[in-house]
This record gives structure tokens, sequence and C-alpha cells, in this order.
């Protein structure tokens, strides 16, 4: 699907907006994170799992990806939008831009008919406890791949 024919299709223009700016941010997360491995990237020392290794930053970035739009399409009550999980974190890195594709194309399906009102409320709880409307939640979802980018790109800054 072309970006011309999405914005024909999309019933509410802001929610086309943010899934176009999240596939840019993904993009550019998963070449920023090829930079971070190309220099041999160590993340700081944490008990986090998701930062274990650069490896499995890549995996929470889009696992996170999934899961954001599973559970929006599942408090609106939309079918479920086929995103497979992503490829064991020991593939991930041969298989990133296969699975960005399939991600990025799934991401684009399933809001193109909700409307403006709907995407602003009701608010639903998240997983982590905290109240969001659709929309707030597809802002979230935009800002993830953007905040580890940049966690990513100001550890390079100092090595």
């Amino acid at each position: 699907m072309d970006t011309l024919s999405d914005l024909q299709q999309y019933r509410y223009r802001g929610a086309r907006a943010m899934i176009l700016m999240h596939e840019k941010a993904m993009r550019e997360f998963v070449e920023t994170w090829r930079k971070a491995k190309a220099v041999n990237v160590e993340l700081p020392p944490t008990e986090d799992e998701d930062y274990a290794s650069l490896e499995t930053l890549l995996y929470h970035v889009f696992r996170a990806a999934r899961g954001y739009m599973v559970w929006i399409c599942d408090k609106l009550g939309l079918p479920d939008p086929q995103i497979m999980p992503p490829p064991p974190v020991e593939e991930l890195d041969a298989k990133a831009d296969e699975y960005l594709m399939h991600l990025n194309s799934r991401w684009r399906l399933p809001l193109m008919s909700v409307e403006e009102e709907t995407m602003m409320r009701p608010s639903f709880r998240s997983r982590w406890n905290a109240e969001y409307c659709i929309e707030g939640m597809l802002g979230h979802a935009l800002a993830h791949p953007m905040r580890h980018g940049f966690q990513l790109e100001e550890i390079m800054a100092h090595e």
C-alpha cells in the first residue's frame, strides 16, 4: 500500500500520520541499531533483560511494536492484526529487515476505518497499569523506538 492511497483510506488522518511516523521511527531505530552493532557498542550494566545485549534491545523494540498494535486492536474490538512475533534473538540480526517490512505492513491495516472520536475516548488500562486513549497509545508506540534510538546515539557519542 502506498502513502497516497493511505491518505484516501484512513478516516482519521491523525492515526495515518502516527502510523507512518512510527514506520519512519522504526526504520531509523534499526539503522541506528546497526551503527551501534558495527562499532560494538556495549550497553551499560543493568538488570533489565531487554538491555542484556544489542540483540535483546532490538528484540524488545520489535516485540513492543507488535504488542502496541495487538493491544490497540484488542481494546477497540478489532480483529487480531496478524503480526508475527519477532524472530528469536539469535536470528533477529539476519531477519531484521524482513521482520520490519512485515511489522510495518501489518501496522498500516487495522485503524483505517476508526473515527477520530474513537481514538480519543474512552481510555483503557495498559499492561503496565497506566490509562491511555488509543491516540495516546499510538503516541507512546511512536516514541518508543525514538527513545531507544536516542539512547544508542548517546552511548555512541560517549564511546
